[in-house]
Order: C-alpha cells, then sequence, then structure tokens
C-alpha cells in the first residue's frame, strides 16, 4: 500500500498509547485523521484539541462523512478491539483498507533507518530515552512511543523522516511486520501466555524478530539472553557495560565502556538498576548510529522519563508517592530494588492492581513473590482489559498466596482511608489498568505533607 495515496486515516481504538502515537503522526503530515474510543481520556482529549473527531459510541452512524469512500481511506485497528466491533465489521464489509496497527507502523518505517527496541520489559522507557537521545543530536528522525514522554509530552517526537525509533512489541507477535536496521532485545521472559500458549513459543518469535533485522544490521542483546548479538549488561563482560556506579544526590554517575573507548562520569537521573540498563542499551544504539558521545552523555543527563514509570507525585521528608506501570512479577521486583535502593530506610506501602485474568493466573506464585517483599500490601480487584473472567483467578486468590502480615483486599472506595491508617513514608501505585487515575486522589488526600 502507498500511503502517499491515502488522505483520511480512521482508527478504531483511538485512544490507545500506540495507535495514539501514529494518529499524532499522520495528523502532522496532514491526513484527515479521526476515530472511534470506548472511553473518554487525557489521551483522546489532547487528540480533540489538535482536531480529530473522536467518539465513544460504537455505531456506523458516527462515522464521519469524509471516511465514506473507501478508496482513499485506511482504516487502522488495535488487537485489543473485539473482531465483532460494529464499525469494524461496516469497514471490513464495505472493502476498506482494514490494518492491524503494527502493519501500519511497518509501512511508515520501512523505507526509514529504523532503530527498534523489543523485549517484554523495558521497550517504553529504553524508546524513549533512545528518541530523545537522537533528538538531541539532531538527527531527522521521529519516535514512535508506548507511553507519555515527559520531555515531550507527548508519545511521539517529531523531528524528520530519515531514521525510525519504534517500540517492537511482543504482543500478537506484532513485531514481525519490522525490517530494522538495529535491534535490541532487552529481555525475553514469559508474558502473554495468552498469545503464545507457552514460554517457548514466545521465545521462538523473538528469534523470529531477530531475523527481520535488515542484512548488514546490528542486534544487541541484554548479556544472559539465548541469542547472538552484541552484547550489553551491568558491570560484567559484554561488549558494552555500566561499571563504577555511584549515586550522587539522587542520580547515578557511572562509566560506559564500549568496543572502543570509556566514557566517564556519565549521569543519569532515573532510579533502579533495570533504568541503568535501559540508559545503557540506548545509548549503544545511538552510539551504533554514529552520534557523537559528547552530546549523547549531555542528552542522557537531560531525560526526565515516562510517565507511569517510578514517575514521583509527591515527594517531601514526610510522604514520598510514586506511581508505576509494573504489571509483570519482574517489573514489580525492578521496582522494589529502586525503592530499596533510593529509600533504604523507609517503610513502603504497595498499592497492586493486577492485569489481566490469565496473566495473574499464569504468574500468581511470581506476582506472590514480589508481593510479599513490600512492608505493606494492598490489593486491588484485577482489571480485566480485553478478557473475561476465569473461574477461581481472584485478587482473594493471590492474595492467599503472598507471605506478608500487612496485606488487604480494598476497593478503590477504601483506598484513601487505608493509606490513612498506613504509617509508610513511601506510598507505591503499581499496575497497568486504571489504577494510574486513583493517583490524582490519592495526591490530593495526601499531598499537604508536602
Amino acid at each position: 500500500m502507498n500511503l502517499n495515496s491515502i488522505h483520511n486515516i480512521y482508527f478504531v481504538g483511538i485512544g490507545g498509547i500506540g495507535m495514539s502515537a501514529i494518529a499524532r503522526y499522520f495528523h502532522a503530515n496532514n491526513k484527515y485523521v479521526a476515530g472511534y474510543d470506548k472511553t473518554q481520556t487525557e489521551i483522546t482529549e489532547s487528540l480533540i484539541e489538535l482536531g480529530m473527531a473522536i467518539h465513544f459510541e460504537d455505531s456506523v452512524e458516527n462515522i464521519d462523512k469524509r471516511f465514506l469512500n473507501s478508496e482513499n481511506t485506511l482504516v487502522v485497528y488495535t488487537p485489543a478491539v473485539s473482531g465483532n466491533h460494529t464499525e469494524l465489521v461496516y469497514f471490513r464489509a464495505n472493502g476498506y483498507h482494514v490494518l492491524k496497527r503494527s502493519e501500519v507502523l511497518g509501512l511508515i518505517t520501512e523505507n526509514t533507518f529504523c532503530l527498534a527496541v523489543a523485549g517484554t520489559h523495558g521497550k517504553t522507557t529504553t524508546t524513549s530515552i533512545l528518541g530523545h537521545l537522537m533528538r538531541e543530536c539532531e538527527i531527522e528522525m521521529t519516535a514512535f512511543l508506548g507511553g507519555i514522554s515527559e520531555n515531550y509530552n507527548s508519545n511521539l517526537i517529531l523531528n524528520g523522516a530519515e531514521v525510525s525509533v519504534v517500540e517492537a512489541d511482543e504482543f500478537d507477535r506484532s513485531f514481525l511486520t519490522l525490517s530494522p536496521d538495529i535491534a535490541c532485545i532487552t529481555s525475553m521472559d514469559a508474558d502473554h501466555l495468552d498469545i503464545y500458549g507457552d514460554a517457548s513459543e514466545l521465545k521462538k518469535t523473538f528469534e523470529d524478530f531477530s531475523k527481520r533485522i535488515k542484512p548488514n544490521g546490528k542486534l544487541f542483546i541484554k548479556n544472559g539472553l539465548p541469542l547472538k548479538g552484541i552484547t550489553y549488561g551491568i558491570e560484567d563482560d559484554s561488549n558494552y557495560t555500566v561499571q563504577n556506579i555511584k549515586i550522587e544526590n539522587g542520580t547515578y554517575v557511572f562509566d560506559v565502556k564500549t568496543p572502543k573507548t570509556v566514557l566517564e562520569n556519565i549521569q543519569f537521573n532515573l532510579p533502579g538498576r533495570h533504568n541503568l540498563s535501559n540508559a545503557l542499551i540506548a545509548l549503544a544504539m545511538a552510539v551504533e548510529y554514529g552520534c557523537p558521545y559528547r552530546q549523547l552523555a549531555k542528552a542522557l543527563a537531560s531525560y526526565k522519563g515516562v510517565k507511569r514509570r517510578f514517575t514521583y507525585h509527591i515527594k517531601s521528608e514526610g510522604l514520598v508517592l510514586i506511581d508505576d506501570y509494573a504489571h509483570h512479577p519482574e517489573e514489580i521486583n525492578a521496582v522494589h530494588q529502586a525503592v530499596r535502593e533510593m529509600y533504604p530506610d523507609k517503610k513502603v506501602l504497595a498499592i497492586f492492581q493486577p492485569h489481566l485474568f490469565s496473566r495473574t493466573r499464569d504468574f500468581a506464585d511470581e506476582f506472590a513473590d514480589s508481593l510479599s517483599q513490600f512492608d505493606e500490601l494492598l490489593l486491588l480487584d484485577i482489571y480485566p482489559a480485553r478478557e473475561l473472567p476465569i473461574q477461581g483467578v481472584t485478587s482473594a486468590w493471590l492474595l492467599d498466596k503472598v507471605n506478608n502480615k500487612n496485606k488487604e483486599l480494598v476497593s478503590k472506595g477504601q483506598l484513601l482511608s487505608k493509606i490513612g491508617e498506613s504509617n509508610a513514608q513511601i506510598i507505591l501505585t503499581i499496575g497497568a489498568g486504571d489504577i494510574g487515575e486513583e493517583v490524582k486522589h490519592i495526591k490530593k488526600e495526601f499531598s499537604f505533607e508536602s
């Protein structure tokens, strides 16, 4: 498909984080963009402010009349939308060009120099760091992010079309539509078993992705993964490695050993060893592309993070409130490591909302182990997202597995009073569902502490 011949782009599920980035891209490239989403959010409001027509009721009658001509219209949908969605069924039945988000991303990036970030954890932060580094090095590039960058207040960094930086999503095997020039794989932990069935099939799909790299392209892999490529790691024998780590005034200061040199006294402001790893691989990919060392070091020091990735909402002597998107046991472990490193003598209350019945079922014991590490735990009901309930899989069932004396199952309506009963100095809200919406209520109730 030639995207130049398409004038109108309609999104089914336009409010999704990946979908909205592409919607912004087409809007910036003078296409007429509109769409549907089931929920009104800050993202959909920001798209409406740009001039996109968005509605929230699944009805063919709501489709903008500009989209009645199927010849010059592209319909983009997310796999999170049901196959019997009324508007999607209409478009398919009437001869429209209908493509998944990942397929459209593949079309956008196929004629660019593409840098792709894959892995079950760390994709969004790494992609946003890499996008920021390339932007600050004045590369003509576009970065599609899976989160809202604090530096740009957007999930799209738009600075030209020669280079693309993309988050390569393994969900639904989406990343197999990409053909990157430089790629990395940050992790291959089991996840999305509702799609893959078992961990071996997920591993095979990552192997398939590694074969999608263009001839003479480069693959970076975190040291220890069962693939061949340029290795990176923390304080080890990798091709790219972080050494001499110090924490000064809440900032990491460290050296980076590359195959050719050592970069000294690099500064990075995000806490947690997992974020050090994300910064390292973003830096390594930018180095291999050809960005100058001095500009990269300056850019890394100015990186602010991604919303809902260890985001501070209250930061005072008496109380700290941090919100994080972590929704897999390994991600919760990474958040725990980061908060203990930054606040070793403080009491930590974690509020967790499990995401998906299938993920809760598949990793129940691992979730229990990761949640047992906090001083106190408040557990919310499972956020279903695209799933129907699974018999016996509940938050109460998960809580029984947690080895923690200070644990409780709570509703959203009980949250504020339960937090008020705690004497924890650090409050963590964790999860990929709608728990982020509760943060503003918690902040409003307890920000007098700051």
